[in-house]
């Protein structure tokens, strides 16, 4: 009997951590990955709570993608909470939509955050970008163009006490699945949070 057509490999994932996150953050879901998705990025940001811009993260982001896999080769990226923002600040506004198959946001404020509404842009740019209204978000989310090439799906909890209200962490373009968890963190660590982003991680 012939053997059937293969299926073809993944492009490389990148993983992108949180504001108060180091790329630890990703080691449960990369323990249920079981090597099944190779090559895997998870850069270490310097977030310094807060104080950079997610443009100087997404930059930074950029750099690291670069010199891990050139500046051409196709991948998949996650962004968990602040990192989902800082990776679509890349897809939309430093090229990276070129190359990019992919994108899943994890509770990221994609349509802002009442938490971030106290904080003042000096010093804490990074923070201030997620304010509901921000420029920065006003900016993405005008114009989704550069999203409608792109594989974008979205995952949220609505009891999320870090993007408040929790349906605000969702992208405005692609599929939207609340999952069944209580917690910001759960959405790295429950099963129920982990299955469904294995599961979507694993898809060919």
């Amino acid at each position: 009997m012939a053997a059937g057509p293969e299926t073809p490999p993944c492009p490389p994932l990148v993983l992108v951590h949180g504001l108060f996150d180091t790329p630890r953050v990703f080691d449960r879901l990369d323990r249920r990955l079981a090597g099944r998705r190779h090559p895997l990025l998870k850069p270490a940001l310097p977030l310094r709570f807060g104080v950079a811009s997610i443009e100087i993260s997404a930059q930074r982001l950029a750099a690291a993608i670069e010199a891990a896999f050139g500046n051409a080769e196709p991948l998949d990226i996650l962004g968990f909470s602040m990192g989902g923002v800082i990776a679509r600040t890349w897809i939309q506004r430093l090229g990276g939509h070129a190359r990019t198959r992919r994108f899943i946001s994890l509770g990221s404020p994609q349509l802002g955050t009442l938490t971030a509404q106290p904080w003042p842009r000096r010093p804490l740019a990074g923070i201030a970008d997620l304010k509901v209204g921000s420029p920065l978000l006003r900016e993405l989310n005008a114009d989704l163009t550069l999203l409608q090439g792109i594989d974008c799906r979205s995952y949220a909890t609505v009891f999320d006490l870090m993007v408040v209200p929790g349906w605000r962490a969702v992208l405005p373009i692609g599929p939207r699945r609340m999952l069944p968890v209580w917690t910001h963190q759960q959405l790295l660590r429950h099963p129920a949070a982990l299955d469904p982003l294995v599961a979507d991680l694993l898809r060919p």
